[in-house]
C-alpha cells in the first residue's frame, strides 16, 4: 500500500541538540507517510567564532542553562539517542548550513548522508564543524563532488541567499526559535513526541490548499 505523501518544513540547526532529537522524531513519521521535508537552515549563533567556545560563554543565567541541559539529557535518554552528555561545546554552524543546502541539489540520498553525518559529527564524535577543515572532511566522507563543496565554502557563496529566504520566510511565519516544524498550517516550536506529530500529520490532510502555508 502506498504511504500518503507529507509535506512539513523544518526550521533547524546543526549546532542545536534539540534540533538533533527533533529529526529523529520526524524521521519516525516515515512508517505511515512517504516524508517531503524542506530543511530551512536558521543559524541559531551567529556571533560564535569558527574556532568554537564553551557553551558557558553563551547569554544565558546559570538556571536557564540549568533547566536546559536537564531538558536536552531526559529527552536523549529518552529516545536513546548516541550523544555526549559531557558536550559544552558551541560553534559557528554557517558553513555547516551553506553546505548542506549546496548538497539537496544531488538528491535526497547525498543531502541525508551529510545532514546525518553533521549532527554525529557534532553531537557524538564531538568534531568543530565550524572548521572549513573539518567540514571538507566530512564532505569528503559523504563522497560530496567537490564542485559541491567548493560552491558552498567558497567566499560569496551562491547558497547564502538561500539562508536569507529562511530567515525571511521565519519572520515571516513567526518563527522565534529552532527547532519548529511546520505541517500545513500548523506550527509546532521545540521537540513534539511522535503522538502530537501523528496528529498534525492527520489533521493536515483535512486542510484546504488554501489554508496551508506554502
Amino acid at each position: 500500500m502506498q504511504k500518503p505523501e507529507l509535506k512539513l518544513s523544518v526550521f533547524s540547526d546543526y549546532i542545536c541538540p534539540f534540533c538533533y532529537i527533533g529529526h529523529h522524531r520526524i524521521q519516525q513519521l516515515k512508517q505511515h507517510y512517504e516524508l517531503k521535508i524542506n530543511w530551512c537552515f536558521i543559524e541559531i549563533h551567529p556571533e560564535t567564532p569558527a574556532e568554537g567556545m564553551s557553551t558557558s560563554e553563551l547569554d544565558y543565567n546559570p538556571q536557564q542553562w540549568q533547566d536546559i541541559v536537564a531538558s536536552l539529557n531526559a529527552l536523549i535518554d529518552q529516545d536513546q539517542l548516541a550523544f555526549k552528555h559531557e558536550h559544552q561545546f558551541t560553534t559557528n554552524s554557517h558553513q555547516a548550513l551553506l553546505l548542506a543546502e549546496a548538497t539537496k541539489p544531488l538528491g535526497a540520498d547525498s543531502f541525508y548522508r551529510l545532514h546525518n553525518r553533521l549532527f554525529e559529527a557534532f553531537f557524538v564524535d564531538m568534531l568543530n564543524i565550524g572548521d572549513e577543515n573539518v567540514l571538507r572532511q566530512i564532505a569528503a566522507e559523504c563522497a560530496l563532488p567537490q564542485a559541491t563543496i567548493e560552491a558552498a565554502l567558497s567566499p560569496h557563496s551562491a547558497f547564502e541567499k538561500h539562508l536569507e529566504l529562511y530567515r525571511q520566510y521565519a519572520s515571516e511565519t513567526e518563527i522565534t526559535g529552532v527547532p519548529t516544524i511546520l505541517i500545513g498550517s500548523q506550527k509546532i516550536p521545540g521537540v513534539p513526541g511522535l503522538s502530537s506529530l501523528q496528529k498534525a500529520a492527520k489533521a493536515s490532510f483535512g486542510e484546504t490548499e488554501n489554508n496551508a502555508i506554502p
